[in-house]
């Protein structure tokens, strides 16, 4: 009897006018970054368990895939490009001009169990600015995500900002734990106003960081919320994340791009490295961000060279995917 060969779950094979159009979606990709001068660079598959560590703060152990080397040293299956475009950039471009405009392309891989059918090796393409700590440089990069996701086919779509900076003001000095400041992240991304209310009602703090606290999930539109968000702001430094966001979405709006970004203040990234805007693009019949990326200033200096960074990563599967959806049903994406 003939055996049955079949890929693992949470991958598959790619062939025929699927891997045509795959391709051309990443042409298309390829294009606009070329068209904003990022230059490619190659990251291996594989890299050492320090890379992707807690310290990182990036893809949490359980979600890799770990093995040994014939050294008894742990390496991992690249979950996140960010890190490794890091460390490349710590570790051979040091003397280079600042900004450094780095693209790259190539899977990455993450051992979730998703009953949503997330897969577990996903292509992807990103871009990372690094050497600019300007809002300008925020600015290009949501520019580059809007005319990728153009490129690539999509018309009907939204990039949702956030500020990671924000929500770090109202952590700083609360008196809160860490394990209710994971709680309280998980409550706000969720939209969970009673469970932060709730939560807060257990804590001694002021009524006006409660208030911030309990109104952050709240918080998302258009601009208009930037003026409700900066009447919550407790200090300086929340201040400032609202000025920045301000600013990021006038130099949108001059561009023309006004009417693809929102802002959401209680989208909060499961990455522990971003430290200002964070961002996601959405779109019809997708559950899932087409593309995700924001503000790393501290990661560098895990790789022994403090430097400034913006970044973005699409996924081309889920482009594709949701391409294959809108011609099936005619609508569009």
């Amino acid at each position: 009897m003939l055996r049955m060969l079949h890929t693992p779950d949470g991958v598959r094979d790619v062939y025929g006018d699927e891997l045509r159009r795959k391709k051309q979606i990443m042409n298309a990709v390829s294009d606009v970054f070329d068209r904003y001068r990022y230059e490619g660079i190659e990251t291996p598959t594989i890299e050492y368990f320090d890379v992707f560590s807690r310290e990182t703060g990036t893809t949490p152990s359980r979600e890799l895939y770990k093995f040994f080397d014939r050294d008894g040293n742990t390496l991992v299956l690249r979950p996140d490009f960010t890190p490794s475009v890091a460390r490349a950039a710590a570790m051979y471009f040091e003397d280079a001009p600042r900004p450094l405009r780095l693209c790259y392309a190539g899977n990455t891989f993450v051992n979730t169990f998703d009953y949503r059918g997330r897969l577990k090796e996903s292509a992807q393409m990103g871009v990372e600015c690094i050497g600019d700590a300007s809002a300008d440089a925020d600015a290009e990069v949501i520019a580059l995500t809007i005319d990728a996701l153009k490129a690539a086919g999509l018309t009907e779509f939204q990039v949702s900002i956030g500020e990671v900076d924000f929500f770090k003001s109202l952590i700083s000095d609360s008196g809160l734990t860490e394990e209710q400041v994971e709680n309280i992240r998980s409550l706000i991304s969720a939209k969970n106003f009673f469970g932060v209310e709730e939560l807060l009602d257990r804590t001694e703090m002021s009524q006006a960081r409660k208030s911030a606290f309990i109104n952050l999930p709240k918080l998302f539109g258009g601009s208009e919320v930037l003026e409700k968000a900066r009447a919550l702001a407790i200090d300086d430094r929340s201040a400032a994340a609202i000025d920045r966001l301000d600013t990021i979405s006038r130099i949108l709006e001059d561009k023309g791009l006004g009417g693809f970004i929102s802002f959401d203040f209680g989208a909060l990234s499961k990455y522990k490295y971003y430290t200002g805007i964070i961002f996601s693009a959405y779109t019809f019949g997708s559950g899932e961000p087409v593309a995700k990326g924001g503000r790393y200033d501290r990661l560098l200096g895990y790789f022994g060279r403090e430097d400034a960074a913006v970044g973005v990563g699409l996924s081309i599967d889920q482009i594709l995917a949701c391409r294959r959806r809108a011609d099936r049903t005619g609508g569009t994406v």
